[in-house]
């Protein structure tokens, strides 16, 4: 099979970067170039909440070689995805359509559960190297120009993961504000990240042992280049971080400059990383940091290669969200026999039903997600579940998910119970809420009584043939004030059949 070409733009905080990618078949997959270019946009975003014009005409100016630079390579495909920067920019609608307009470049904003999400595909792609340090607890953290995300895993599965607005770019920005040695900015940094940490200390670091650090970022990149001579770079102990730091702590901005090979304003922004890398180090008690060398548009080439069916991952990403999305249920008190109960049955109805609604193994995934966390509201109110379950759910970062797809459950969530707004919802959460609705009556007891049952579509019907020997009143009366909407949806009339012992 020939190789594809594959280009990928990552339009930073502080620099734009263009990577071309040689994708082959059987999971292969090489870069074959790699231009950068410095510009603020976080320095402008994080100061007055806004991209300036002149900023603007750099980018355009810039995509527009990279664009020469992909003609050249005879790109077959390429995705462009912003982060941070741009996507706090009060006017960065603008500002992509003036990219879009001038250069024909597309530019997608990336939320920030899908830019993690992409980070750590890319370091799944090391698989042997990833599978194995994440047997024993693990974190990723992925600081970025812009924030920082803190991620856990725990035998094999992602079972935490927090956004921290806390970037190397915005700690910049605070510490130009006052005027102190080297001694006094270290300080302040370390006080700043500490006090952002601390909660995510008290919610999930309590009684986990944390063996290995993954560490994501350009500071972290440059440290590990200079830890280890004639060693293996990419794997750091806790000491020799630590007599890494203290050195850096001791040189000044020229040498800093001469010592990684950077420019002056790369300088500035090692030391703050590195600072955040170390606070994160101490507060897991993590005894190794892997530094896997990757970046954004690592995890781009990945996506890519998937889609294109050039790469398969042995870890299961949905796995992870469903792990992740279980967690999220626990800690707003769920009822987890329930809620496991309907997602089995849920996943039959939609695999019972897949000749009329139309819809993929996405719109599954949502659909359990909705499922398993359907009654969070009910921690906030049980009088109102409903519109609390949707703030939840809104408020709430799922990795892997997009916006719009966590938009669509809280969607779910809420009118699982409220009456169905016809004007404000899209048919994707109609079909999935009907099917929700549906499932839920089946355990209106909440005592798993169709547990056993074999849903199929027949005749116009949906039929749900149960065994279940004793009283279904309640089961069923749920379901015929449920089968109403279901009909309305999807043409087909939910009926129980059952089928009672002698």
């Amino acid at each position: 099979m020939a190789a594809h070409v594959f280009a990928a733009i990552d339009v930073g905080s502080f620099e734009l970067e263009l990577c071309i990618y040689e994708v082959l078949s059987k999971n292969e997959m090489r870069q074959i170039d790699h231009l950068r270019h410095m510009i603020p946009l976080g320095k402008d975003t994080y100061r007055t909440g806004k991209i300036s014009y002149r900023l603007v005409e750099e980018m355009c100016q810039v995509l527009e070689r990279f664009s020469q630079v992909m003609k050249a390579y005879k790109v077959e495909d390429f995705r462009a995805y912003a982060t941070t920067a741009m996507r706090e920019a009060q006017n960065n609608k603008i500002v992509l359509d003036q990219i879009k307009v001038r250069t024909g470049i597309e530019i997608r904003i990336l939320s920030n559960s899908e830019q993690r999400f992409l980070g750590y595909k890319a370091i799944a792609m090391k698989e042997a190297e990833f599978q194995k340090i994440i047997q024993k607890g693990t974190a990723i953290a992925d600081v970025s120009f812009g924030s920082m995300q803190i991620s856990l895993f725990d035998k094999d599965r992602l079972v935490a993961t927090q956004n921290i607005p806390m970037g190397i770019l915005k700690i910049q920005g605070i510490l130009s504000k006052i005027h102190g040695d080297s001694e006094t900015e270290q300080r302040i940094i370390e006080d700043l990240v500490d006090n952002e940490l601390y909660a995510f200390k008290k919610m999930y670091l309590k009684d986990r042992d944390i063996k290995h650090l993954i560490g994501i970022g350009e500071s972290i990149l440059y440290l590990a280049r200079d830890v280890l001579k004639g060693g293996r770079a990419d794997h750091i102990t806790a000491p020799q971080f630590m007599e890494a730091y203290q050195r850096l702590m001791k040189m000044s901005l020229y040498q800093i400059e001469d010592r990684f090979g950077v420019n002056e304003n790369y300088a500035r922004l090692i030391i703050p990383g590195v600072i955040i890398y170390k606070q994160i180090l101490e507060l897991t008690g993590a005894e190794m940091l892997w530094v896997p060398g990757i970046r954004l548009s690592d995890g781009m080439a990945a996506e890519y290669a998937e889609s294109v069916r050039c790469l398969k991952f042995s870890h299961n990403f949905d796995d992870d969200i469903m792990t992740m999305s279980k967690n999220m249920a626990k800690r707003y008190r769920c009822n987890s026999s329930h809620g496991q109960c309907i997602e089995t049955y849920v996943s039959a109805i939609f695999d019972a039903m897949k000749k009329y609604h139309g819809m993929g193994p996405r719109q599954r995934l949502l659909l359990r997600i909705a499922t398993v966390i359907h009654d969070c509201g009910k921690f906030v109110s049980l009088k109102d579940p409903s519109p609390c379950g949707y703030d939840i759910v809104m408020s709430t970062e799922i990795i892997g998910l997009s916006h719009r797809e966590r938009e669509t459950i809280a969607n779910v969530v809420r009118y699982n119970i409220e009456h169905f707004d016809y004007q404000k919802t899209d048919i994707v959460v109609a079909k999935l809420t009907a099917i929700l609705r549906l499932a839920n009556a089946m355990d209106r007891s909440h005592r798993q009584k169709m547990a056993d049952c074999k849903i199929a579509v027949k005749d116009k019907e949906l039929v749900i043939a149960v065994n279940y020997p004793e009283d279904l009143s309640l089961e069923i009366m749920e379901i015929n004030a449920k089968a109403d909407f279901f009909e309305e949806i999807f043409g087909i009339r939910p009926v129980v059949k059952q089928k009672r012992r002698a």
